[in-house]
């Protein structure tokens, strides 16, 4: 029952889900890497527990793909967040009019629902190890309600990771 309600809340996410860009080194052959590790000092910004969800969904998707948690990785996994929170952009509007003999007069205003939004930039870093360099980068953009369910939170963390592990690895050109 809880990875249902986890998937309608996903689906709903994703249809006004998260943009996500990508950047990645050109010279490096990404089907070499199957082991990975997070970034031994992550300092994200997020709280310990948003934190632990995006370990968790991470390690679920990529272990997925194949990939294996390593204390000897290929490759480190470094994330972070930015937020701010904005007014919702929903509202209702109400109007008032009048008028008569080719002479109308009118007032509308709009009123905010849904309450406040947190704004959220979270950028996910792959490091190459044996090089200690920046090989592949996602950051996404989206949002969700300043005071979100941890369900919600968690559709929400799945819905973005999904996205942006669907660009790795890069799509040779």
């Amino acid at each position: 029952m809880k990875f249902l309600s986890i998937l309608v809340l996903s689906i709903l996410l994703v249809s006004c889900g998260a943009t996500v860009a990508v950047d990645y080194d050109k010279q490096v052959d990404f089907s070499k890497y199957n082991s990975y590790n997070y970034f031994p000092t992550i300092d994200s910004g997020l709280n310990q527990l948003d934190d632990s969800r995006i370990m968790q969904i991470t390690d679920s998707l990529l272990q997925q793909r194949g990939f294996v948690k390593s204390e000897t990785p290929q490759i480190y996994i470094n994330f972070y967040a930015r937020e701010s929170v904005s007014r919702s952009r929903n509202t209702i509007g109400i109007g008032v009019g009048g008028g008569g003999g080719n002479v109308g007069v009118g007032v509308s205003g709009g009123i905010p629902i849904g309450g406040n939004v947190l704004n959220q930039r979270l950028t996910i870093d792959f490091i190459d190890v044996e090089k200690d360099d920046l090989v592949w980068q996602a950051v996404a953009e989206g949002e969700m309600k300043e005071r979100a369910a941890p369900q919600q939170k968690e559709a929400y963390y799945v819905s973005v990771i999904q996205r942006i592990l669907a660009k790795y690895p890069p799509k040779v050109e």
